[in-house]
């Protein structure tokens, strides 16, 4: 290979990886939490996950394309890892439709259609399409609708972009002759999966096997073996496309892998063994391209249905293969608890809401440390980890507010319907706290790709009002979890210390820009982080104010802390001192 084609070959692998990631983006903008719902009613059982993965792959003619989408939505956590196996079982079914479209070809007169439904032309029509759609359409939808389309053509034009980067290795006859020159089991099956890992395809592997066998150079007891290892092959770019995806995107990409290992292991062990006993006939048996279609067909069927009864298993297998952290296992989502059978019951339906919104709640706490430990020691799979995260609180959000609007359309005590009230009103700042955490980690990112850093005397007044942040978190996570009201009285006091001391700090900072102790980006890093991190306050405030003015049976924020910062009654005022002394600036030299 020329460093043309090396270059060609690395530009594909680029082009596949992006493609993947704006095809991704534009179903969730499109569909949202709608495709999510499509996904699970069409693979929620195995065969309906099976019928689909082959539906998908006979279209696309690449079940290596087919599983790469799978493992975007089961990174972006639009569906879950056991949903995503029969998918790619049926993808392992459906891949072996092109070995059937390419024996067209060996038809007289009807190479047309199997032109007309290559790979190259359903790209080259959906990209047409996606462009119109991108350019001309009025309606956001129809544009992203564009975006998945071209995401689609801009994936399966970087896979035919790496298989044209070795295209000039098929022409050679060292490269050809390799598999026909090994009669071992064990070398065929090697042969088979160093060729379709170089080629990046499963269809292609299978097409110039076809080919090879119209020189009726290739028998049975040599095909057989090719075929085994262009399963395992194929899992290349599948793996590749789990490069920067979360641990249950791996796990998927795992998945197509196990599959055509298992497929290799078992049948050659059962079928060699057979054969050292009764000596099939047909192994001598010279292969045609519809013969080698044949073999490809039933052996990827064969281990398909094998494996089906045991998806359970498999799914049990790739989380021991990528273990998840005692961190992880603390973070998982506990969205099965908002059952529907239980909004016949308002008094579960209630109780599991304000478990799954404490859950919530901890969560968004979580990445608020995160984020402000990212600005004294940045990393970069922290910081990913706080975006990722960040889509969990979403979509506790989503849930959460779908099934409490179920909730009120039934039947409940009065003290239920403040519970439920208190949740609605609660649930958009607990999301909200999650997305000012991502606010700072942004915040951090911009000063570690600028190199850039506080002076030590903004440092330490950060420290001073990071750990008053910390702190209201804490109080008013930890007092909506078992909804004690004494505790949450204590927000608002620290709440009206911490904008004071946002203001005082950025006077300040200010006055260190004048002296050039900092610059103008750190000025505006710095200004961004005072005002996010007061904004978390504010929003742990409306959750203080939503648990004791419902508790009341009234709901008037602006009254309230006009009354209370009116009255100023001995119990704040004594708060309010307890923290101005613990959460002091002043000593700082400015």
């Amino acid at each position: 290979m020329k460093i043309t084609d090396v270059l060609s070959l690395l530009s594909g692998v680029a082009l596949f990886l992006f493609g993947m990631s704006l095809m991704g983006d534009g179903l969730k903008k499109v569909a949202g939490n709608k495709l999510e719902l499509i996904l699970y009613k069409l693979t929620n059982t195995p065969v309906k996950g099976l019928l689909l993965g082959m539906a998908v792959t006979a279209i696309i003619q690449s079940s290596s394309a087919t599983t790469v989408m799978v493992v975007g939505f089961v990174n972006s956590g639009m569906m879950k890892v056991a949903q995503s196996i029969g998918i790619i079982m049926g993808a392992n079914i459906g891949t072996s439709i092109t070995g059937w479209i390419l024996c067209l070809s060996y038809l007289e007169g009807t190479g047309g259609i199997a032109q007309l439904l290559s790979t190259a032309t359903i790209t080259a029509v959906v990209a047409i399409v996606g462009i119109i759609l991108k350019t001309f359409s009025k309606r956001v939808s129809y544009r992203n609708v564009g975006d998945i389309m071209l995401g689609f053509s801009i994936l399966m034009f970087g896979m035919q972009n790496m298989s044209g980067a070795v295209s000039p290795l098929k022409e050679s006859p060292q490269f050809t002759n390799a598999l026909t020159m090994f009669s071992n089991p064990i070398l065929g099956i090697l042969i088979g999966i160093l060729f379709t890992a170089v080629l990046q395809s499963a269809s292609a592997s299978v097409g110039i096997l076809q080919a090879l066998s119209m020189t009726g150079s290739i028998n049975f007891d040599t095909a057989l073996p090719i075929i085994m290892g262009i399963g395992i092959g194929a899992a290349c770019p599948v793996l590749l496309s789990s490069i920067g995806t979360n641990k249950n995107g791996k796990r998927t990409a795992l998945i197509y892998l196990i599959n055509d290992l298992f497929g290799m292991v078992f049948w050659s062990i059962a079928f060699y063994t057979a054969n050292a006993v009764i000596h099939f006939p047909i192994m001598d048996l010279a292969m045609n391209p519809v013969r080698i279609a044949i073999m490809n067909t039933v052996f990827r069927m064969a281990t398909i249905f094998l494996l089906l009864p045991f998806i359970r298993y498999i799914e049990k297998l790739v989380y021991i293969l990528v273990k998840d952290s005692p961190e992880d296992e603390e973070d998982k989502p506990n969205f099965d608890i908002l059952e529907e059978r239980f909004l016949k019951y308002p008094a579960i339906a209630v109780s599991q809401s304000h478990a799954a919104l404490n859950s919530m709640a901890i969560q968004a706490r979580k990445n608020i440390a995160r984020s402000i430990d990212l600005l004294d020691d940045f990393s970069t799979d922290r910081y990913q980890k706080i975006q990722e995260k960040e889509g969990l609180i979403d979509k506790y959000e989503d849930k959460l507010g779908t099934y409490l609007l179920q909730v009120t359309g039934r039947e409940m005590t009065e003290e239920q319907t403040k519970e439920v009230s208190k949740f609605l009103h609660t649930i958009g700042d607990f999301e909200r706290l999650g997305d000012y955490a991502v606010n700072i980690s942004r915040v951090a990112n911009e000063l570690m790709e600028r190199k850039k850093a506080f002076s030590e005397e903004a440092k330490q007044e950060l420290n001073v009002l990071q750990a008053a942040v910390m702190k209201i978190v804490d109080i008013t996570v930890d007092a909506f979890c078992v909804d004690d009201l004494e505790e949450i009285r204590r927000v608002e006091p620290l709440r009206e210390l911490i904008g004071l001391l946002c203001d005082e700090m950025k006077i300040r900072h200010i006055g260190r820009i004048r002296k050039g102790v900092c610059d103008m980006k750190q000025g505006f890093a710095f200004n961004d982080l005072l005002n996010d991190l007061e904004r978390i306050a504010d929003h742990c405030s409306n959750v203080a104010v939503a648990m004791i003015e419902l508790k009341n049976s009234s709901f008037d924020t602006h009254e309230y802390l006009k009354h209370v910062r009116e009255t100023r009654n001995m119990e704040y005022a004594l708060y309010f001192k307890e923290y101005e002394e613990t959460y002091n600036i002043r000593n700082i030299m400015a």
